[in-house]
């Protein structure tokens, strides 16, 4: 395996060693903080350091808007702005302790690239509904610009949504600029208990179509099975909508208003994945929120261990059946993504779906949604 480490020091040196590889028709890995290096197989690459790349280029809270260099440090960058009274609203987290590592080493261009959202983007939309512009070396070494530092901008094609979740196969990004938001004053959350994984996302779909604005919304099985919201906002608001809230799930049960450092450390639970064995591969699974009860029922069978956030759309299943788990997603119309596993398994098995059963799964969601009486052929998209 190659051993080199590239650090370049500036956007010169980077489209410099980028083109050198191009031309040599060399691999490269792009390493921020590391904090993800064990997704996926092992690859023969030279490492592309980024953590040359740091620091703030600017932030204007009253403008809600922050450009930094794609190398800082994540939670440097979260401090910054709590300080100001804000957030990164889509939640991000850091993969360190899904590999017993320490946390502190993600950055927040590999959270870009990664496309990293936790609980909230239930209500405030992915990394790519927050990111307003990027500075980037394409994979011939050219630097490129693409949106700006103005949340209103509609020029050219939006290139940063392109690179977001794309895990650095388009482009090494070297500065990126991002909306943030105001911090909620107060933050309550409340939780159903006993209720079996089809309930719980039953109970979480009827919150989602409320107006109780609910931002995140979780289900962890057990023996004392919870379902958990969460409502933010100033205190009156908050006060209102629990209520509605209240109101609106009496039919599955006494929703109980748990203690604010409890439910910060459920939250913060659901970030490390604290309730699943560290010493399983690790699965994230995304579906149609309705069909979350369906899979993890079938996965049940096979001894997976599994958690619901964002409503019943994102299943983190605890496995070490790679063709059931992934057979279970594409039957519920969604894609299963390896995110953690010994080397053996990440040497034949894909980190991404493969995309037949990938293409499989969307055409029979376009069957079922669009084509009803079965008009179409299978196999045509």
């Amino acid at each position: 395996m190659a051993s080199n480490f590239i650090f370049p020091a500036d956007e010169a040196e980077l489209c410099e060693a980028i083109m050198s590889a191009a031309t040599k028709r060399e691999r490269l890995a792009i390493h921020g903080g590391s904090s993800k290096r064990d997704v996926g197989r092992l690859v023969d690459a030279t490492r592309l350091d980024m953590s040359k790349f740091t620091g703030i280029v600017d932030y204007d809270p009253h403008e809600l808007v922050l450009t930094a260099r794609a190398g800082t440090p994540l939670a440097d960058i979260q401090k910054l702005v709590a300080e100001q009274g804000q957030m990164l609203a889509f939640d991000p987290f850091d993969h360190g302790p899904l590999f017993g590592r320490p946390a502190g080493q993600s950055t927040i261009g590999g959270v870009v690239a990664a496309g990293v959202a936790g609980s909230q983007r239930l209500a405030f939309g992915g990394v790519r509904d927050h990111l307003l512009g990027c500075r980037a070396v394409s994979g011939r070494g050219e630097l490129f610009v693409s949106g700006a530092r103005v949340v209103k901008n509609v020029t050219g094609f939006d290139i940063p949504k392109l690179l977001a979740g794309s895990w650095g196969r388009l482009a090494a990004i070297t500065e990126l600029t991002l909306k943030v938001l105001p911090a909620p004053r107060v933050t309550a959350t409340l939780v159903l208990t006993g209720l079996d994984p089809n309930t719980g996302v039953a109970a979480m779909t009827a919150a989602m179509a409320s107006q109780a604005e609910v931002a995140a919304a979780a289900h962890l099985p057990g023996t004392a099975a919870i379902t958990a919201f969460r409502v933010q906002g100033f205190q009156a608001s908050v006060t209102a909508r629990c209520a509605l809230l209240t109101q609106c799930l009496t039919s599955f049960g006494q929703l109980e208003l748990v203690a604010a450092k409890e439910g910060e450390a459920m939250w913060g639970a659901l970030r490390t994945l604290a309730p699943l064995p560290s010493d399983r591969p690790l699965w994230k699974i995304s579906i149609p929120p309705a069909a979350g009860g369906a899979p993890v029922r079938q996965l049940e069978k096979i001894g997976a261990q599994w958690l619901l956030d964002w409503a019943g759309g994102l299943v983190w299943v605890a496995s070490d059946e790679p063709a059931l788990v992934r057979l279970a997603a594409a039957e519920a119309g969604g894609h299963a993504m390896l995110v953690r596993a010994p080397s053996a398994m990440r040497d034949v098995v894909p980190a991404f779906h493969p995309q037949a059963m990938g293409v499989a799964a969307i055409e029979q969601r376009v069957l079922r949604n669009f084509d009803p009486h079965g008009v179409f052929e299978t196999g045509r998209f």
